[in-house]
């Protein structure tokens, strides 16, 4: 037997268990030895589940970095406020950290994240798993092979019909989340497109935000069905987010994202245009738009096993990098220009105006 890992999870809800633990669990590289949570029955019930000691059930994530000294690995999965606060402890006490998304809810706190992992020496990595679908790792290569041309414009965005998650919980209070879809489904393609175009600064930024959808109990979508939902609960977060992006090397980027809007149908996409041919990822299946032989060509590539979990294999490259096999392609620097450009959306909307990113 090779190694083994040691992780400790800090936040035992939805997404820990339907997008984290499975890979943990199932790697022949780690080993789950400590869960935490404020909901500290939960985290026993998590703890029984995976055949822990009841002991190893923390309702505090400070009490588990003392008193389990053989952590290596600190898995974050709590609501978005204490993302940064977590991981800046665990760095300071010399762990690896894997981070849900998004890294923060303000750059000030993604850039502590950065800035503590490269004191520590350790390995920060926020989830990305939107990189790690078939489709996606296709047109990365794709485009780096220079298939593309040059990337000039583009547009990305996640809208759902009715798909608010955890409503009048944490997912729609400001203080806890940072902000509605913008923040929570953004993160998401946003990075996908700039992971695509090859991760051009951000200058300057412009955006709207509306809330129509508060009042609304319906719902089509499963991700409705994360975090937990609280009757009369607060709603101070936008449900549908508009946006503009400018780069550094003069490209440009259209955004939207929405729990909840009047439209046929739930999807996600990334579209992008270069002068060679343009490409498109929508609901994960490849698409690519040129011309040949003198006329115009749609192109669906064929992708064997289009059916992944990319959370797990975001995990996996994780592990992969600890053991030296891969390079990081998830950088703490990404996750700080991703927080300043959301933030300047939220600020754009506010305020009326484009705003200028500064470095």
């Amino acid at each position: 037997m090779g190694k083994k890992w040691k992780v400790g999870i800090v936040g035992t809800g939805n997404i820990f268990k339907t997008a984290h633990m499975k890979t943990w669990m199932e790697h022949p590289e780690t080993e789950i030895v400590a869960v935490c949570d404020t909901n500290l029955e939960r985290a026993q019930g998590i703890a029984e589940s995976i055949g822990l000691d009841q002991s190893k059930a923390y309702g505090d994530y400070k009490e588990m970095l003392r008193s389990q000294e053989d952590i290596e690995i600190i898995d974050i999965c709590t609501p978005n406020l204490y993302h940064s606060i977590v991981a800046i402890d665990a760095l300071k006490a010399g762990k690896h950290v894997f981070c849900e998304k998004p890294d923060a809810v303000n750059p000030q706190e993604a850039q502590k994240m950065a800035d503590a992992a490269a004191v520590s020496g350790k390995l920060l990595m926020t989830m990305r798993n939107n990189r790690f679908t078939p489709g996606a790792q296709f047109l990365k290569r794709y485009i780096a092979e220079g298939n593309a041309g040059e990337i000039y414009t583009g547009r990305c965005g996640w809208v759902r019909r009715r798909g608010i998650p955890g409503k009048g919980g944490w997912f729609t209070t400001k203080e806890l989340s940072g902000g509605g879809p913008l923040i929570d489904l953004g993160v998401h393609f946003i990075d996908v497109a700039m992971w695509f175009m090859g991760n051009p600064k951000p200058v300057a930024v412009s955006g709207a935000v509306y809330t129509k959808f508060a009042s609304s109990e319906l719902s089509d979508s499963i991700h409705s069905s994360f975090g937990e939902s609280q009757k009369d609960g607060t709603f101070d977060v936008e449900d549908l987010a508009t946006g503009f992006i400018r780069f550094d090397n003069g490209a440009t980027l259209q955004i939207e994202f929405s729990w909840a809007s009047n439209i046929g149908e739930e999807t996600n996409f990334v579209e992008l245009r270069g002068t060679k041919a343009g490409v498109s990822l929508k609901r994960g299946q490849a698409q690519i738009f040129s011309e040949s032989a003198g006329q115009l060509t749609n192109v669906e590539p064929v992708i064997k096993n289009r059916q992944v979990d990319a959370h797990g294999e975001n995990i996996k490259h994780f592990i992969n990098c600890l053991a030296g096999r891969e390079e990081p392609i998830i950088l703490p620097s990404q996750g700080v220009d991703m927080i300043k450009i959301l933030t300047a959306i939220y600020e754009s909307a506010e305020t009326g105006r484009e705003i200028r990113l500064s470095w």
